[in-house]
């Protein structure tokens, strides 16, 4: 069984920078695709990025490209979002995703998530 836990959350005054992990274990980390999802109140989960299980492939909302980056490392099985030029929209539960399909609109159908970390940007 898939086990994905975030850390890195945490409140920031807009135009600051996080950087959000994700461990995961339990399974085949190096051969999922994987991504990080974002739910504020009262909006629909969205897809903020998305990374193939070997990195050569990259989705990223147009929300926030230019300003977050996605990577992984899959030694550590580790997954990584570093967000930088943060705004008060971006405040929204944080999920890291795996399995699925990367797709230009995110990641499509991951089958294992975690519990979500809480980011807040004051603004």
């Amino acid at each position: 069984q898939v086990q994905l836990v975030e850390s890195g959350g945490g409140l920031v005054q807009a135009g600051g920078s996080l950087r959000l992990s994700c461990a995961a274990s339990g399974g085949a980390f190096g051969n999922s695709n994987m991504g990080w999802f974002r739910q504020a109140p009262g909006k629909e989960r969205e897809c903020v990025a998305a990374i193939t299980w070997n990195g050569g492939g990259k989705y990223y909302a147009d929300s926030v490209k230019g300003r977050f980056t996605i990577s992984r490392d899959n030694i550590k099985n580790t997954l990584t979002l570093q967000m930088n030029s943060l705004k008060s929209e971006d405040t929204a539960v944080y999920y890291c995703a795996a399995d699925g399909y990367v797709l230009g609109t995110g990641l499509e159908g991951p089958h294992y998530w975690g519990l979500g970390i809480q980011v807040t940007v004051s603004s």
